[in-house]
């Protein structure tokens, strides 16, 4: 391992290493980010919500609007985008609104001194089809990389999402800094990138051209790089297919619980041990942890906020935790959200929860102007 300045913060009786970013040529306001994200694990965890500012349960694109908001007075402080449809030139994402409109909101959470994160739920460039098909997902990965038959259409795909990840200035003129979490939930096996459908080495090679095509061909340099994995039991199963140190910042996995916690404690028993697990290898690999992905459907228990996820996170020093998207009624006339909005019958374990001295939203982090 590779590393320049080590610094060492003393958090909670642990020693954490604070390493330089995997981008050497970051942009100063990406390097404020990361050190600021390294202080802020001493103060808490930051709470984070999908498409928070697009739309909510019954409204879409109403300027100011957040469910989160309106229920406890402050905004996130990370907020969820996904930009699954750009490698197609889709006028949007996988979600509801426009990648013009997206570019909009994340600068506006720039502005205010918010965290933006982006996952990319990309196309089958084997097949065509949608990152969730079955079909033919085997070599997918393998088509794509240096010297194979799909590795110059991938190349457009990665130019139209370098594009997309420049694209986003702040007031101050920046490339507004995002933590980029590609690949995810690569322990998984219902994307074309995910275990069983791609060999360890194969994806780290994807990993690795990935990282080396958008910073060094590229010139992209506004990104924090997020490992992200889903179930996993040891610390073997969650590193198999890790890229090495020099090519990730942050370690995370995506976790939800889908059934009562009074009936079904697995969801609290399994994070633990996976937050053990995960903590060990933040300490190891000198990477910031979070929780990039997490909720309970509808929320139909009262306290699954300061009592199931709260003690699933226990005494972790975790970046951040951020539940999905408030969609409301779908298609399939099916209720789909995961934080609570006005009226929500359980809405108060939300205020609760807001009002812990651990849990962080936008104003607890805009006074510590974190990019600069």
């Amino acid at each position: 391992m590779k590393f320049s300045v080590i610094f060492l913060l003393m958090m909670g009786g642990f020693a954490f290493a604070q390493s330089t970013l995997a981008d050497r040529n970051a942009t100063p306001e990406t390097q404020n980010l990361y050190k600021n994200l390294w202080k802020l694990l001493d103060k808490g965890f930051m709470f984070g919500h999908q498409d928070d500012l697009a739309y909510g349960v019954n409204w879409r694109m109403q300027k100011g609007r957040s469910d989160v908001k309106e229920v406890v007075g402050d905004y996130p402080a990370v907020f969820g985008w996904d930009i699954g449809g750009i490698e197609k030139d889709a006028l949007g994402s996988i979600d509801i609104f426009t990648f013009k409109e997206q570019k909009k909101l994340i600068e506006e959470v720039y502005n205010s001194g918010g965290i933006n994160t982006i996952s990319w739920h990309a196309n089958n460039p084997k097949t065509g089809k949608d990152g969730w098909n079955k079909d033919q997902v085997v070599g997918t990965v393998a088509s794509i990389l240096p010297g194979n038959v799909n590795h110059e259409k991938f190349k457009t795909w990665l130019d139209k999402v370098a594009k997309n990840l420049l694209s986003p200035k702040g007031k101050d003129g920046k490339n507004v800094p995002i933590l980029f979490r590609p690949y995810h939930e690569l322990t998984g096996s219902w994307f074309w990138w995910g275990k069983g459908n791609v060999t360890p080495k194969e994806f780290q090679e994807l990993w690795k051209f990935t990282f080396k095509y958008l910073t060094h061909e590229k010139n992209v340099h506004n990104l924090i790089w997020v490992y992200n994995t889903s179930d996993f039991s040891t610390k073997e199963e969650f590193l198999e297919a890790y890229p090495g140190d020099e090519f990730v910042d942050m370690v995370s996995f995506d976790i939800y619980a889908m059934e009562n916690p009074v009936k079904n404690t697995s969801f609290v028993e399994n994070s633990k041990k996976q937050f053990k697990i995960m903590d060990e290898i933040a300490k190891e690999h000198h990477k910031i942890p979070a929780l990039a992905e997490t909720g309970y459907e509808e929320i139909p228990y009262n306290k699954f906020w300061t009592k199931t996820l709260i003690e699933a996170i226990g005494d972790y020093k975790i970046s951040y935790v951020l539940a999905w998207r408030n969609h409301g009624l779908t298609q399939e006339n099916k209720m789909h959200y995961y934080t609570p909005f006005k009226g929500h019958p359980n809405e108060q374990d939300f205020i609760d929860f807001f009002n812990l001295k651990n849990t962080l939203f936008l104003k607890d982090i805009q006074t510590l102007n974190i990019y600069k």
